[in-house]
């Protein structure tokens, strides 16, 4: 049941070559990782913000990489080697989340505050790709006309 048939979406789309292989990729991967946790919210027309709780991470224990659209936020935290736990139930392991940023979408920033990572995101259209008013000029119909003898004859 993981299959489904996209091909009616094809039809009425132009210059969405990629969409198969997201949708593909989403349905594919059943079995997503849940931590970090993360929100990703909106905060303006093209501003956007991911946070991730990443309580336990340093700065240095974090990476930010952008590569072909794919943001990905890594974490791989140190642990002395003194430590000896009775009890360890906060959760420190290495991870790695993968987001698929749509065209011209880049990354502004990060900050670390208060256990959560934000990275902040805009959209920046570039002027040649921006909606644009075409103007609509009417043609007039050529008319036919009957000269000369043609004419008098009818």
């Amino acid at each position: 049941m993981r299959a489904f048939d996209f091909s009616p979406l094809y039809r009425s789309t132009v210059g969405f070559d990629q969409l198969q292989s997201l949708l593909d990729s989403v349905t594919r991967d059943a079995s997503q990782p849940t931590y970090p946790p993360y929100n990703i919210e909106r905060l303006g027309e093209s501003d956007y913000r991911i946070t991730m709780a990443v309580a336990g991470f340093a700065e240095k224990d974090l990476s930010i990489e952008v590569k072909q659209n794919v943001l990905t936020i890594s974490g791989k935290r140190t642990e002395p080697e003194a430590a000896n736990y009775l009890y360890q139930g906060i959760a420190g392991r290495s991870f790695e989340r993968r987001f698929q940023l749509a065209d011209h979408v880049e990354v502004k920033g990060a900050h670390l505050e208060n256990g959560l990572l934000h990275v902040d995101l805009v959209r920046q259209i570039p002027e040649q790709m921006k909606p644009r008013q075409i103007e609509i000029s009417a043609v007039a119909p050529t008319q036919k006309t009957i000269e000369g003898n043609l004419a008098a004859a009818e």
